[in-house]
């Protein structure tokens, strides 16, 4: 038995004690113990989660309402979450990406596999963006920004509620500053060659994708001199990295025209305007006009939304992921590259890999796998957990 202050919660006889013991984060509601006192616990408490022996596991933050009703946050018990525990996990992962980045330009926090369930926090240089997307990491805001500023020296910090997991914990909605001032205008963000506006007030997400980093470089190395299209190119993602990389021209196809107008601010900042065009629509509408119009590319990338976000839409999912590989190598010229992409991590690579192979064979092509790329290192994996490696690139030559 335990003598902390802290409450505890019960597995269930039945329940995987030894995953979690071996690192798994999570215990979901069904595999609890959940008495009246359970329930009645506020969400983002803290409490002594035990084995159905009454044996001491560790710290969980409880969400009762929640699907996952435990998140892992220390195996010590007499641990306090504080702001020295944020400033000792927030300055661990700030020593790995000021060793791997020459410029403060990065995903900071990487929810779980940094230590810190629930939470991303992704860094422009003195601004950084924070999604507190678990009740417990919302409840303790101010000691984890306070840790932040302490560790990187940023000078504002802005609050992203967007996103259902935050819904999902019956959270608030409402983004905005939390230290400092928001931006008044989008930020101009290096990487690769290229520079990328990110709007952090109106953009997805935190308003900048970091996790395709190697392969916007991977990307940039087949382009030279050849011609290119980004397709869900959100800011230019691929397509601007590809003029950093020498690239004769590239389209760039995304059905937001704010976000293409982001593109188009970047390539201009990189000189590279009259190398860039932009197309507003459907992505699977404009592949198949663009076929129409017996167009041709050298390099073609495709990086779709998740089509698969959860296991109930994986068989779905899949099939998206077919019919983008299907549209899109006819236009690849003879010896040119496709790049797809999948964010979905209920679509594990092979299934993915399957599905885009099948895609290329109905569109009558042949192809070699030449790549196989992930996220970037700022996007660690904890390998315990298989969500948090969600993002495949595949890259072919036709």
């Amino acid at each position: 038995m335990t003598q902390t202050s802290h409450p505890t919660v019960r597995l269930k006889p039945k329940a995987n004690a030894r995953a979690i013991r071996h690192g798994f984060p999570w215990v979901y509601d069904n595999e609890m113990v959940t008495d009246r006192r359970t329930k009645s616990l506020a969400a983002g408490s803290i409490a002594v989660l035990q084995d159905a022996e009454r044996n001491d596991i560790g710290l969980v933050a409880v969400t009762p309402g929640s699907r996952i009703m435990c998140r892992m946050l220390d195996r010590d018990l007499n641990a306090q979450i504080d702001k020295d525990w944020f400033a000792a996990r927030i300055g661990k992962a700030f020593e790995m990406r000021d060793r791997l980045y020459d410029q403060p330009y990065y995903r900071l926090i990487h929810a779980e596999a940094d230590g810190l369930p629930g939470v991303i926090i992704d860094r422009f240089g003195d601004t950084a963006v924070v999604q507190p997307n678990a009740a417990w990491a919302d409840a303790r805001l101010d000691d984890l920004v306070a840790a932040l500023v302490d560790v990187t020296g940023v000078q504002n910090v802005l609050k992203s509620a967007s996103g259902r997991a935050r819904a999902l914990e019956g959270l608030d909605d409402q983004s905005g500053p939390i230290l400092g001032a928001a931006p008044a205008e989008p930020l101009p963000v290096p990487m690769n060659g290229a520079t990328y506006m990110a709007d952090l007030v109106a953009g997805q997400k935190t308003g900048l994708f970091f996790d395709q980093r190697p392969n916007h470089a991977f990307a940039a190395r087949l382009s030279n001199g050849a011609r290119v299209l980004d397709v869900f190119s959100h800011v230019g993602g691929f397509s601007l990295a590809a003029l950093a990389g020498g690239a004769s021209q590239a389209l760039a196809v995304d059905g937001s025209e704010a976000a293409l107008a982001l593109a188009e601010q970047g390539a201009a900042h990189m000189g590279a305007s009259e190398r860039f065009s932009t197309r507003k629509g459907d992505a699977f509408d404009v592949l198949t006009s663009l076929a129409a119009e017996d167009a041709k590319f050298d390099v073609v990338i495709c990086d779709p939304p998740a089509f698969a976000p959860n296991k109930q839409s994986l068989e779905a999912g899949l099939r998206a992921y077919e019919r983008i590989a299907r549209l899109a190598a006819p236009l690849v010229a003879e010896g040119g590259y496709l790049g797809l992409c999948s964010c979905s991590h209920a679509a594990e690579l092979t299934r993915f890999q399957g599905a885009c192979v099948r895609g290329i064979g109905r569109a009558g092509r042949s192809a070699q796998l030449i790549h196989t790329g992930y996220a970037g290192p700022d996007h660690p994996l904890m390998p315990q957990l298989a969500e948090s490696g969600y993002l495949k690139a595949l890259f072919f030559r036709l």
